[in-house]
């Protein structure tokens, strides 16, 4: 009995080291990886995000959390001008990686390359911007919140303020993201709202473009910004035009939640970015070694959105402050 049970050890060692060895990638993109051995999956993400924005900065953070975890190799590139994020799609299809997370903020410049990630057998999840986009074009999840809903809550919570007359800040045009959050404050907000576009790679310009609005429309009482930094600015263009206007936005960071707990902010919006690049490479990962698809792949995964203010902030800033929210 025990030379049998000796025996048997090498002989289970060797059934559990048989794999078809070699390499991860899935024919079909569903089943379980091949083997112990195997290369690791290699995911891109790619976002339309500009240089050195603390948002994307927690993207990439979560994703990369993600990466560690699974043991993927991950790969990140962005870029903000359509043309050249589309390219970097098509190049990480030349590196014949074995999924891609992608943002869809101008969906119209995506669909060419999403549709080639596809025909290549290159699972695509979306992140973050294009929530009405994803499933026309094939995407398999998205992860983000829904920006109208976002929105529309914001201007509810302007009716509850009194405030009277709104400025929504845009700082980057023909984003859908952006102009469906202002289009959600407008539907459900029952004072006036206009929005003010800006140049959010330009700080300077943003602040002389914010202050001199800020001047010649007195009767502005809130200001709305699409992003932490933003609201920030908008804290000092306040200052230097003389208004009363309060500040509220869309989006967190560490030195917002300062912000808010000092009272320069009124609120913010938040959408959880971390957890976004996270799932989107976890949600490859799963796919690629189990099959799984989130949400089934019929409706997206909200990450918000979720308030902010002076009485729950306590609650978020060690996370803030860890780089996680």
């Amino acid at each position: 009995m025990r030379l049998a049970a000796l025996l048997s050890v090498p002989l289970l060692l060797l059934v559990g080291c048989s794999g078809s060895g070699g390499d991860s990638r899935l024919d079909s993109g569903t089943g379980a990886a091949k083997g112990a051995g195997a290369a690791r999956l290699k995911i891109a993400l790619i976002t339309h995000s500009g240089k050195d924005d603390a948002f994307w900065e927690l993207v990439q953070k979560g994703a990369e959390a993600a990466a560690a975890k699974d043991g993927v190799e991950l790969t990140y590139a962005n870029d903000p001008d359509p043309t050249k994020q589309a390219q970097l799609v098509r190049d990480a299809i030349g590196d014949r990686v074995d999924g891609i997370a992608v943002t869809l903020a101008k969906p119209a410049a995506m669909k060419a390359p999403v549709a080639a990630a596809r025909a290549a057998g290159i699972p695509v999840v979306g992140l973050n911007s294009g929530i009405d986009a994803w499933k026309s074009q094939g995407v398999l999840e998205y992860f983000g919140q829904d920006e109208s809903v976002a929105g529309t809550a914001v201007g509810n919570k302007l009716n509850e303020l009194k405030a009277k007359h709104a400025l929504c800040v845009i700082h980057e045009r023909g984003n859908v993201a952006l102009e469906a959050r202002c289009a959600g404050v407008k539907k459900t907000f029952g004072g006036r709202t206009e929005n003010l576009y800006v140049e959010g790679t330009d700080p300077e310009a943003v602040d002389t473009a914010l202050t001199a609005q800020l001047r010649q429309n007195p009767s502005i009482d809130e200001v709305v910004t699409n992003g932490a930094q933003f609201a920030l600015d908008a804290v000092e263009s306040v200052r230097a035009s003389g208004s009363k206007a309060q500040v509220a936005t869309f989006d967190l960071s560490n030195d917002l939640v300062k912000a808010i707990r000092d009272g320069d902010v009124q609120f913010a919006v938040d959408q959880q970015p971390y957890l976004q690049g996270y799932l989107a490479v976890d949600a490859l990962w799963l796919y690629r070694t189990n099959g799984n698809i989130s949400g089934g792949g019929v409706a997206p995964v909200l990450t918000g959105p979720a308030f902010v203010t002076r009485t729950n902030v306590a609650t978020v800033a060690k996370f803030a402050a860890a780089g996680t929210r």
